[in-house]
């Protein structure tokens, strides 16, 4: 997101290291609020941004790239229960941040009243396509609902940077240069777009209000599901069906 590192409304905001974002606002347990916007308005809201809102800086750098694997069984269990909407319903991946080659094995679950609720272990890079060394770790987490046969089913790509607001120590991404990649090898490039994410505890944070006097309102979107039904049409897609209309060329 070079680009974006570059804007002025960007650069001139003071920054926050992981530590201290981290001990702030790790919610491991929060509420998400997603929306895509075309690039050009998302860049068209950063100089609007609370001047006091900070950005998270690793070794002078303000803007990360991401890679992450989503692994699902045969059957897509995890998309289905996400498509179905289903109370519990989860999610599997590994993220590398490829800057540092740091890489964590993640489950995320529905939490209370719909909020998210992350776990997440320290795992090698070399094992970022695999979830077998961590698969205790998967069906620690899971419980009863631990399944068997994850494989590879998508991976994600693209550039992030963080934000910190002091009001509830929210935090909120902006992503762009979106890629999603799928086991057939087909791609889906969005470079148009940006995905922002806002991440509280529980009331709105000042970028959602910034996002809404905007115009701006959540929209339903997931990297895995709504990646996964842009890219094979033939399955089912009716939560994200106004998002992949609007936003994503099938």
């Amino acid at each position: 997101m070079s680009e974006l590192a570059s804007e002025s409304a960007l650069v001139g905001l003071e920054a926050i290291s992981l530590a201290e974002l981290t001990e702030k606002a790790a919610l491991q347990v929060r509420v998400d609020r997603k929306y895509v916007l075309r690039l050009e308005d998302a860049l068209a809201l950063l100089p609007a941004i609370d001047p006091a809102t900070r950005v998270l800086e690793i070794d002078g750098l303000r803007t990360f790239r991401y890679r992450s694997v989503y692994f699902d069984t045969p059957d897509l269990v995890c998309f289905r229960l996400t498509a179905q909407r289903r109370r519990r319903r989860f999610k599997i991946r590994t993220r590398t941040y490829v800057d540092s080659a740091e890489c964590w094995l993640e489950v995320k679950t529905e939490g209370w009243r719909g909020g998210t609720v992350k776990n997440r272990l320290p795992y090698e890079s070399a094992d970022e396509d695999t979830v077998e060394p961590g698969h205790w770790f998967v069906a620690g987490v899971l419980g009863d609902r631990a399944v068997a046969g994850l494989a590879p089913t998508l991976v994600t790509r693209y550039n992030r940077t963080t934000f910190h607001q002091a009001a509830g120590d929210s935090r909120a991404t902006l992503d762009t240069d979106l890629t999603w990649t799928g086991t057939d090898g087909a791609e889906l490039v969005a470079p148009h777009l940006a995905v922002i994410e806002t991440k509280t505890a529980a009331a709105a944070s000042p970028i959602d209000r910034l996002l809404w006097a905007n115009g701006h309102r959540p929209a339903r979107i997931s990297k895995y599901a709504t990646g996964l039904a842009a890219l094979r049409p033939e399955l089912p897609s009716a939560p994200w069906r106004r998002t992949l209309r609007r936003h994503f060329d099938r």
